[in-house]
């Protein structure tokens, strides 16, 4: 079989990963850019052989170097599955302009995750709990409780 050329659109990484020390190789495959979302989005072809996976946050680092990123945190990966059979991995990746549009557009699970956003306090129940005790409260005694509760 012929060698494979990488194109400008889907370069090739061969990197030593940490623990692991195999050789791990990164691909990128269905690069777009979309300038009215401000990112570049493309599909991550992730091969490991011996390996059971790769972190997200070396991945992170390798493809900054490949597409010459500053701020790591405008890189999101997500949705990596694993080839049956092992040794391959497949995810969606996405790198943002800057942060400001990231924080935008991208939904705000993955931010919080990214440590870009802030999540809620408080169990869910508590909260829900909290929003109707206050519903039986009126003037004064609400805002008291209100600023109590810090809602």
């Amino acid at each position: 079989a012929s060698p494979r050329r990488a194109s400008r659109h889907a370069p090739e990484l061969i990197a030593n990963m940490s623990d692991a020390a195999k050789a791990c190789t990164i691909r990128t495959k269905k690069f777009i850019t979309n300038p009215l979302l401000g990112r570049r989005q493309f599909v991550v072809e992730v091969l490991h052989p011996g390996v059971a996976g790769i972190p997200k946050t070396e991945m992170r680092e390798k493809l900054a170097k490949l597409y010459k990123v500053s701020d790591l945190n405008t890189i999101v990966l997500f949705g990596f599955k694993l080839a049956f059979g092992g040794g391959r991995s497949t995810g969606f990746g996405m790198i943002y302009d800057s942060t400001t549009v990231q924080k935008r557009f991208e939904p705000r699970h993955r931010l919080i995750k990214a440590g870009l956003g802030k999540a809620k306090e408080g169990a869910r129940k508590q909260r829900k709990e909290l929003k109707n005790r206050l519903k039986k409260l009126r003037g004064m005694a609400l805002v008291k409780a209100r600023k109590g509760s810090g809602n």
